[in-house]
């Protein structure tokens, strides 16, 4: 247990750090406004938040399971009730069919992990190998229904996802049991973190299905990563605090391990705060945080004790801590963070914890979980109200990169009656010549295509030439003065020719045609083709012209 620390001189501890660092990041009067908000964040969030609460939950109901708690039936609700939320999620996207669906495959695989507690309560060793045998079935028949809806998403890889998903929940639960508390709270984390990634690559994946739906507008791919980090382990606060508060008032063994996983989390929300303000703010803000959850502490032991003065000491001092916090925050970014609003957000986050305790302790677990599930909601948008708030003080800073120039500035230079040919000054020979004919300069269709990127195709028998670059297909014919793009006839106003074995055409309307400049020097007959090509990264331009 631990007890209250003085917050204020942290608090001018952090504001100067913070300032300090304000000024060697001024925010900047940018004409690109970044948000956190888009229709594609919106649903990265919401199945994040969705996935790493069932792991949370899940966590909880299997202890609660083995040890017989009167508690278990309404952590299994819980558990359950966040599988509808998830249920409707998915039917938001794919329709009501697929989310009745989804909620039977879901709901199995709960099954499967009490049918695993169920066996470990009743030492039958026989059962637990068949829920787990069960489980890892589950994660192929999950994989084929998401890959039925989603092309982006491979049976394989899901059933891959949901296998790690099941080993760190089972590793958590086996630890529990076997009272290796601090292994069981670290496979508990690692299974909340593992969830929110799979939530990350679902969300990915239904974006890349739905790109007209669900859109990145408005919001950088930095800002989203930022608003990500901090819903989660703030949302993961509120379940670890639920969780610690239950263990510090039964007095169990695990208690040190859940309150070490709590401080472990403060951790790294110190590390995210690190990364935009810099260690000293770091530092100072970890202090602060760590603050407000030994009056958590304090209110369990006093709640023990039966001490209802101090009961209601620590309340006082919990709720004036929202109001402190808010000054500090608002004295590093007072642009954008408000006192009394940061103050109003961290309000119902100690009534909703005090509350889920409350209830706990007087035996109303239906009430306990509804404010458990609140509070975890809740802390979400406290991390959306934060995210924000530091994106639009700091634009630069989570400005997406430019992505790098792949175009590049192709030329060719030839001449009239030369064979000699120059691709960005390195010269080659072709085996003909460009020539002139009736005004009009022809070179050889197939080097040019070939040169350009395009593969080319001959039909002998009806000297057909077919030129395919990108998604067009140009077709010449020899003797005709005419072609087609895509079917489509175009004039060319000279015909084409056979000459030295070669389709020759003219030089002017097959390099326009493709979107190429052509310059014309009178003094040497020779002739200069530039165009900006697309290239991929690591190409070099002898690599694309022969692709």
């Amino acid at each position: 247990m631990r007890s209250a620390i003085t917050m204020k001189p942290m608090i001018r501890t952090f504001v100067t750090a913070a300032l300090g660092f304000t000024l060697l990041f001024p925010a900047m009067a940018s004409a690109h406004t970044y948000s956190i908000k888009s229709g594609a964040s919106d649903l990265r969030i919401t199945l994040e938040s969705l996935l790493g609460e069932h792991a949370e939950l899940a966590v909880i109901a299997m202890q609660k399971g083995v040890d017989g708690a009167a508690d278990f039936n309404d952590a299994a609700a819980a558990l359950l009730a966040n599988g509808d939320d998830l249920s409707a999620a998915i039917g938001s996207v794919y329709g009501a069919d697929a989310a009745k669906a989804f909620k039977g495959l879901w709901n199995t695989h709960i099954g499967f992990f009490v049918d695993y507690v169920t066996a470990t309560a009743k030492k039958d060793e026989a059962g637990r190998k068949v829920a787990l045998d069960k489980l890892e079935r589950y994660g192929t028949d999950f994989g084929a229904f998401l890959e039925s809806a989603n092309p982006n998403l491979k049976a394989a890889d899901v059933a891959d996802g949901l296998k790690a998903h099941v080993s760190q929940l089972i590793e958590a639960f086996n630890d529990y049991v076997n009272k290796d508390y601090a292994g069981a709270y670290k496979a508990d984390r690692e299974a909340y973190s593992h969830m929110m990634h799979f939530g990350h690559v679902l969300a990915d994946a239904i974006v890349k299905q739905y790109p007209d739906k669900f859109t990145n507008q408005g919001a950088s791919a930095a800002s989203v990563d930022l608003r990500s980090a901090l819903d989660g382990l703030l949302s993961e606060h509120g379940g670890l605090a639920v969780l610690a508060m239950q263990k510090g008032i039964s007095d169990a063994p695990d208690f040190d391990a859940a309150a070490g996983a709590l401080l472990a989390n403060s951790d790294d929300l110190t590390a995210a705060i690190i990364s935009v303000y810099g260690e000293d703010a770091g530092k100072a803000f970890k202090g602060l945080w760590n603050t407000h959850i030994g009056f958590f502490v304090d209110y369990v032991k006093a709640t023990a004790a039966k001490d209802e003065s101090k009961r209601k000491e620590t309340l006082d001092k919990l709720n004036q801590y929202g109001t402190d916090f808010g000054a500090f925050l608002e004295g590093a970014n007072p642009n954008n963070f408000k006192t009394a609003d940061i103050a109003g957000a961290l309000k119902p986050h100690v009534a909703q914890l005090i509350s889920a305790f409350d209830s706990y302790v007087n035996k109303d677990y239906a009430k306990t979980y509804a404010s458990t599930r609140e509070a975890y909601a809740h802390m979400s948008h406290t991390g959306d109200y934060l995210a924000a708030g530091i994106v639009a003080q700091f634009q630069d800073k989570f400005h997406d990169p430019k992505a790098p120039d792949m175009t590049s500035t192709m030329k060719i230079w030839l001449k009239i009656g030369s064979s000699n040919i120059m691709i960005d000054d390195k010269s080659t020979m072709m085996d003909t010549a460009p020539f002139m004919w009736e005004g009009s300069t022809y070179i050889p269709l197939r080097f040019l295509a070939e040169g350009i990127g395009a593969k080319v195709t001959w039909d002998q028998a009806s000297q057909t030439a077919w030129v395919k670059a990108g998604n067009d297909t140009l077709t010449f014919w020899v003797d005709k003065d005419y072609m087609e793009v895509n079917g489509v006839k175009k004039e060319i106003g000279a015909p084409i020719v056979l000459k030295d074995g070669r389709t020759q055409v003219p030089l002017r309307f097959i390099t326009e045609l493709l979107g190429w400049d052509v310059k014309w020097n009178e003094a040497d007959w020779s002739i200069t083709l530039t165009k900006a090509m697309a290239m991929k990264p690591g190409m070099d331009m002898g690599t694309h012209m022969h692709e």
